[in-house]
């Protein structure tokens, strides 16, 4: 891969602010929602060492509630693709594959930030916490007015 657009690509996760998830519902219709991104530095400076050792894999990380229509979805259908953009600049990039969900309480305890206890009082342990992870395949966007794509290796 082109170290320029890498760089271009990683600069972009970890300064996007909310990422835009896409799944496909019951009905086989596609799905959109908003989501925290947890790569942006800005906004979660502790998970900067995290995803640092994700730059090679342009790793995705989301939390959510189990009890989330999404969650049943993704259970149902794993195919995801995750939006970071830059509307001013017209800069974008979304990534796609198949979710996996991680039940490893260390990596729900690393990711946990203050005030989630709003969304999960049980704290990290809480039944309805739930990590979704996202090891893309693909990628593709838009560079201001270039466009660009490329795989990654799966299972990485």
């Amino acid at each position: 891969m082109d170290p320029e657009l890498k760089k271009f690509c990683l600069d972009l996760m970890a300064s996007a602010g909310d990422v835009c998830v896409a799944c496909v519902d019951e009905d086989g219709l596609p799905q959109i929602r908003v989501m925290f991104n947890l790569r942006n530095r800005a906004s979660f400076p502790a998970l900067v060492p995290f995803f640092e050792k994700h730059e090679d894999d342009f790793l995705v990380t989301l939390a959510t509630n189990t009890s989330s229509p999404k969650v049943r979805q993704l259970r149902a259908r794993p195919e995801i693709a995750v939006l970071y953009s830059d509307n001013p600049k017209f800069h974008s990039l979304m990534v796609s594959g198949r979710a996996e969900f991680v039940d490893d309480i260390g990596i729900k305890k690393a990711l946990w930030q203050n005030g989630w206890e709003i969304f999960y009082p049980g704290g990290p342990s809480d039944p309805d916490y739930t990590v979704v992870r996202l090891r893309p395949v693909k990628a593709k966007g838009w560079r201001g007015d270039n466009p660009y794509s490329f795989s990654l290796p799966a299972g990485r």
